[in-house]
């Protein structure tokens, strides 16, 4: 499989687009829940701070293994390959 030079061009804008989206956003996010966060005990925090992880995982997966994919796509079409 040949890998179109335009397409590895949006691939990496989209990598880094992806990463920065998920640090500004992610950032929001948890510092939005953080607010919500009505844990009584200690037990009840480490299972917030569990999902907190698993969003964290998550929208990591979505934004920089989706990203680079769009952006190699749209690269890819940019070009007329």
């Amino acid at each position: 499989m040949e890998f179109a030079v335009p397409g590895l061009i949006g691939a990496a804008i989209g990598l880094a687009l992806g990463y920065v989206d998920y640090r500004v956003v992610s950032g929001v996010v948890e510092g939005k829940l953080r607010k919500l966060d009505r844990s009584a005990g200690p037990a009840e925090r480490e299972r917030f701070e569990g999902k907190i992880r698993i969003m964290r995982a998550l929208f990591l997966l979505m934004t920089v293994g989706v990203f680079p994919v769009i952006g190699y796509l749209m690269g890819v079409t940019v070009a007329g390959r």
